[in-house]
C-alpha cells in the first residue's frame, strides 16, 4: 500500500489537472508515479521539465532506457525497472537487452560505454576516476554525452527515490527476474 496516495486524475485541479491532461494526451494514461507526484504539482512539473529537456539531447531513446534500467536495478526500484522494461521495448530493446542493461551490459560498443560510465557514476557516487572518464572518451563519448549521461542518472534517481519514499504501486507489467550469475 502506498505511503503517499496517488491523486485520482478526476479529483485533480489547477496545475495537477493540467499536467495530468497533458500526460494523458501524450501517453494515454497517467501512471501512478505521476499521480503520486501530482500531490506536489511543482515537483511533477519539475520532473517533466527535466525529462523534456533531456529528451532534446543526443542520447538515443534506447540508450536512455538502458540507463534507466541500470539505475533502477542498482537502486532496487521495482516500479522503474518494470516501467522502463516496457518503455525500453517500445524504444527497440528486446527482453535480453533489457535484462543486460539492468546489469550494465550491452553488445553495442557505444551503448556499453554509456552503461560503463553509468555504472561508474553509480558505484562512485559521481566521483568517477580520471581513468573511467578517459575510457568513456576513448569509446567515443563526447563531453556533451558524458553530461547527458549524468543528467539521465539524476532523472532516474529522482523517480527511484520518489517511488521508495511513496512506495508507489507498480502499474506496469512486472519485469522478468534476473538470473543469478
Amino acid at each position: 500500500m502506498p505511503r503517499i496516495q496517488p491523486l485520482d486524475p478526476s479529483d485533480a485541479t489547477g496545475q495537477a489537472h493540467d499536467l495530468f491532461e497533458a500526460i494523458q494526451g501524450k501517453i494515454g494514461m497517467v501512471p501512478n508515479l505521476y499521480r503520486t507526484l501530482g500531490q506536489a504539482p511543482t515537483v511533477l512539473s519539475g520532473l517533466l521539465s527535466l525529462k523534456g529537456e533531456l529528451d532534446k539531447g543526443t542520447l538515443s531513446p534506447a540508450d536512455k532506457e538502458r540507463i534507466a534500467l541500470a539505475v533502477g536495478q542498482s537502486n532496487g526500484c521495482d516500479y522503474c525497472v518494470a516501467a522502463h522494461t516496457m518503455i525500453g521495448k517500445g524504444a527497440g530493446l528486446n527482453e535480453a537487452e533489457t535484462l543486460a542493461a539492468r546489469q550494465g551490459e550491452s553488445d553495442d560498443p557505444r551503448s556499453q560505454a554509456i552503461l560503463s560510465l553509468t555504472r561508474a557514476i553509480l558505484e562512485r557516487e559521481g566521483f568517477v576516476t580520471d581513468e573511467q572518464l578517459a575510457a568513456a572518451r576513448e569509446a567515443g563519448l563526447t563531453d556533451a554525452v558524458v553530461l547527458e549521461v549524468v543528467g539521465q542518472v539524476i532523472l532516474n534517481f529522482f523517480t527511484n527515490f520518489t517511488n521508495h519514499v511513496a512506495e508507489t504501486t507498480v502499474d506496469f507489467p512486472a519485469a522478468p527476474q534476473l538470473q543469478p550469475a
